[in-house]
Formats: C-alpha cells, structure tokens, sequence
C-alpha cells in the first residue's frame, strides 16, 4: 500500500461530497481523506498501486486541481 499526498482546493464539506463517489470507484484505492483545515488543503490517498495522474485526472474532470506533494 502506498500513501500519496497532494496540495488539492477542495476546501469545504460540499466540495468533499462532490468528489466523493468518484473518489470511492477508482481501482486500487482504499482509503482518501481530505484535510480541509490545512491551508494547502491536503488530499491523502491510500492506493496499491501509487498511481498520481489517475487520482489527478478524476478530480481534474470534476473541476479540482490536485498537485502531487513529493514525500
């Protein structure tokens, strides 16, 4: 399992439940959470696979920027 981390601008509740499902449906991802009171608003994503752009292209799709933070 690999954790990925990135700077995102989902900032509220409402923008959470946006991405949600979309979020939930993606292969290889156990787990996501989203630190709303962080000023860079960051996205943790647990995958098996480490795969960034999928995560980044989703939320690109539904209007949020999600930039990878190198660990």
């Amino acid at each position: 399992m690999t954790t990925l981390q990135f700077k995102s601008n989902i900032k509220c509740a409402g923008c959470i439940s946006a991405v949600q499902n979309d979020l939930n449906n993606l292969a290889g991802i156990s787990h996501w959470e989203v630190d709303i009171t962080h000023p860079d608003k960051i996205l943790t994503v647990e995958s098996e696979t480490g795969e960034t752009k999928t995560v980044i292209d989703t939320l690109q799709a539904l209007g949020y920027k999600a930039e990878p933070i190198d660990a």
